[in-house]
């Protein structure tokens, strides 16, 4: 095995070594899909899907686990996710064959993805005009998180309004970003034209832009992106 235990949780070794059998024995799962998500004794553990053949050479020779990737990028950007407890990777014949993140879980009360569903949520022009801001701050110290969805985008209200944290990050870029790779990132949202603009017209002054052309390169972005998603569900259908 490989493992990292952040400083911080030095009397919390024997629970990452342990990680499998903690995990196992959890029923408190979050999410299931290609990989899966619980909370074990508090904290959000991940578990991520045992990989190909070719990953699972190059995960353990050539480039770092998605596991190890989601601490270090934490270790980043403190401000804007969960505090990471550490990771650790499994592995058989010198393959990485299982590996598992843990953070410590966040207080949110929804996600983003709640008032972009559904018209009705309340002060839903606030949140998306916090969300500019949020995604204008990350932007601005040059974070592009590569899966920016509905999803990992959670969100508390406080009395000082809504705060903001980015989950599954193990996908990110750290490096100046252009309005074209700003924009992009917001395809993922899947936000309707409305709901994008009201988002855009919140961002745009920050950036000292003109609103239409940012909301026409992030409304072609989103666009793209949907139809992709729908070729490949045709695709999946078909081949099924």
């Amino acid at each position: 095995m490989r493992y990292k235990l952040h400083p911080d949780y030095h009397d919390k070794k024997e629970f990452l070594l342990q990680i499998k059998k903690h995990f196992q024995a959890s029923n408190t799962s979050i999410h299931k899909a290609r990989n899966e998500i619980k909370i074990v004794d508090g904290f959000v553990v991940k578990a991520f899907k045992v990989p190909h053949i070719i990953n699972r050479f190059a995960y353990a020779y050539v480039r770092d686990s998605k596991a190890k990737k989601s601490y270090e990028n934490a270790l980043k950007i403190p401000k804007f996710t969960p505090k990471p407890l550490g990771y650790i990777e499994f592995f058989k014949q010198g393959l990485l064959h299982e590996s598992y993140a843990i953070s410590e879980k966040s207080a949110y009360d929804f996600t983003i993805k709640a008032p972009l569903d559904d018209a009705n949520f309340p002060d839903r022009e606030s949140i998306f005009k916090a969300l500019a801001h949020f995604s204008y701050e990350l932007h601005q110290e040059g974070i592009l998180h590569k899966d920016y969805s509905p999803g990992n985008i959670l969100i508390k209200e406080t009395k000082e309004g809504y705060h903001f944290n980015i989950v599954d990050i193990n996908r990110m870029v750290f490096a100046p970003l252009s309005i074209q790779q700003r924009m992009q990132n917001f395809a993922k949202l899947g936000a309707t034209d409305e709901d994008l603009a009201c988002i855009i017209q919140h961002y745009a002054p920050l950036l000292n832009e003109a609103f239409q052309p940012l909301f026409d390169q992030a409304s072609s972005f989103t666009k793209a992106h949907q139809s992709k998603r729908q070729r490949k569900k045709h695709l999946k259908k078909a081949l099924s």
